[in-house]
């Protein structure tokens, strides 16, 4: 897949600039390269030490997406021939200490260092997002999901148009909500980041600002607006530690205008329904509980249909995650997502995903198991098991 990141930097009156990050993906909805997050990466450490820099705007090229999520069909071709997965394959009737033996193969993923390498890149830029020295400006504009979400959710100020759609949709794909998810979606209120795990539904611009997922509704339009402004503001009379309340009143009066165009909340009117449906001791009461949720409607239906087709293996994690990780601070759990990402890669499920949706678009996966109930926890368990001693985490220095 190709893909770049435009870098270009607008000069304000004041002498001062404002830096911005496009996703330059359009046509593969601005999913995000390895080189791409790498761009990023570098040149958001080279603008936290500019002084002529007073904030970052991160946006995407094209209307349908700001980013759709992780370059995944590169690492299913990092995957793709693995004589470890080839292995497991040929056996007519795996049992889990087979895939435990899988997913605990130092060689293979020794073999494999982009995945490692992936990851770390893309858990190391959005933990720099989370805590960038200066105001970064994230324009959520149509799809923000999986990967787009890990940039967009570390920004200080978030801003989502009419057509914003986010989501952590990979319990499609055999994987887990990641990029962070671990501790964002354990901000949410009690029950409703299990939901968006387990369901992968949509949060529309409505419900993302009632959530706190983000902090402006603005029109896409509107957005040269804020350019014009930010740069003829007099940056020269603002002290570094009021640069971000004065990108916040633009923002806000912006914001104003575009409030007629907000759509109809999507999740709100279940709100208590759902949190009383995932607020459950274990994951097949939460599952009969959703399914249970009274309700008309494409969206609330839509979410049901991803919970019952989706991996049970990925949902059995997002449930550990939800329940054992709520007390944990966002490096921890990047460190432990990394080590998770590569295990799940490794025991072959997000591999697998991936081809139903992507490679052979035949939506059959053949997961590993079919339902929850035929999960055994002892795999669970192992894919949660540090895959690297505590300093020899590529993440360490996040500590």
């Amino acid at each position: 897949m190709t893909g770049t990141v435009n870098i270009f930097e607008i000069r304000c009156g004041s002498g001062h600039a404002i830096g911005v990050l496009e996703l330059n993906n359009a046509s593969s909805l601005n999913a995000l390269t390895l080189t791409m997050l790498r761009t990023i990466q570098q040149q958001l450490l080279h603008w936290q030490h500019d002084e002529n820099i007073v904030s970052v705007m991160i946006q995407a090229v094209g209307d349908k997406a700001f980013c759709s999520g992780a370059d995944i069909r590169a690492l299913y071709y990092a995957l793709e021939n693995d004589p470890a997965i080839t292995a497991i394959e040929q056996i007519t009737s795996p049992t889990v200490d087979d895939y435990i033996r899988r997913a605990n193969n130092e060689k293979s993923y020794l073999a494999k260092p982009f995945l490692i390498d992936y990851f770390t890149v893309e858990y190391s830029c959005d933990y720099l997002i989370h805590n960038y020295p200066k105001p970064i400006i994230a324009w959520g504009n149509g799809l923000v999901m999986g990967g787009g979400l890990g940039l967009f959710i570390g920004a200080s100020h978030r801003v989502v148009t009419p057509s914003a759609l986010l989501a952590m949709p990979e319990m499609k794909i055999g994987l887990y909500p990641d990029v962070g998810a671990t501790w964002f979606l354990n901000q949410l209120p009690a029950g409703i980041g299990l939901f968006l795990g387990l369901t992968g539904a949509d949060v529309n611009a409505s419900d993302a600002l009632d959530l706190a997922m983000a902090d402006h509704l603005i029109v896409d339009t509107d957005r040269e607006r804020l350019i014009k402004q930010l740069k003829h503001y007099p940056w020269q009379n603002v002290a570094d530690d009021q640069v971000s309340n004065v990108i916040t009143e633009m923002l806000t009066d912006i914001a104003t205008d575009s409030e007629r165009q907000r759509p109809p909340s999507q999740m709100i009117p279940y709100f208590p329904q759902i949190q009383a449906a995932c607020v459950a001791p274990t994951l097949d009461v939460v599952y009969e509980q959703i399914n249970a949720i009274d309700g008309l409607g494409c969206w609330l239906e839509k979410a049901k249909q991803t919970l019952v087709n989706g991996s049970p293996l990925s949902a059995h994690l997002c449930f550990q995650q939800m329940q054992q990780y709520q007390q944990a601070s966002l490096a921890e759990c990047f460190k432990m997502e990394l080590s998770l990402s590569v295990r799940c890669g490794l025991v072959g499920e997000f591999k697998e995903g991936v081809r139903a949706r992507f490679i052979d678009k035949d939506a059959q996966p053949q997961w590993l198991y079919n339902t929850i109930s035929m999960v055994d926890i002892r795999l669970v368990n192992s894919l949660f098991t540090p895959l690297w001693q505590q300093q020899a985490n590529p993440l360490t220095d996040l500590m």
